[in-house]
């Protein structure tokens, strides 16, 4: 298949959760490229380039899945890397009316890019990662929701160390 999805994301940290989406919607396609927005207007925790790296090290046993840092409108980037796809994920009701207006917009920008959504495992609805980092800051384990290489990340930031 020579489909390409994109699916977009601040991954501040990435979890089990998107882990699971990507694997999932490697099995749809040829390529899923999780682009890793800067996200400065958010304040993330961890800046684009570790994110980047904990992306890869998360999902580096998934076939075909690339990691791309990005700073620009959305369809802009699925343009420049030639998909067609993007991937939103859904944890809950809640999500949908944001989700629904961001690919509500993208279609409006780009009508031939498609949004699609999926929904983590059941075992992942509950995770996020704003939840994840909130868990790490007051030292609890976070291990059952992120990759080891996350985990050790979050404690190292949890315990003072630079980022």
């Amino acid at each position: 298949m020579g489909l390409t999805i994109v699916y977009p994301g601040t991954f501040d940290p990435i979890t089990r959760g998107h882990s699971d989406l990507v694997e999932r919607a490697s099995r749809l396609c040829g390529t899923v490229i999780v682009a890793v927005a800067e996200g400065a207007d958010k304040r993330p925790y961890f800046p684009v380039t570790e994110r980047v790296d904990m992306a890869r090290e998360a999902l580096a046993g998934i076939p075909d899945v690339e990691v791309r840092p990005f700073n620009s409108l959305l369809v802009e980037f699925v343009r420049e890397v030639g998909a067609t796809v993007v991937l939103r994920g859904l944890r809950a009701v809640s999500d949908f009316e944001y989700e629904f207006q961001l690919a509500s917009m993208n279609r409006k920008m780009a009508p031939e890019v498609e949004t699609i959504f999926l929904t983590p495992a059941e075992q992942y609805t509950y995770i996020s990662s704003s939840l994840v980092r909130q868990v790490a800051r007051f030292g609890g384990d976070v291990s059952e929701f992120v990759h080891a290489g996350v985990a050790a990340a979050l404690r190292a930031r949890a315990d003072g160390s630079p980022p």
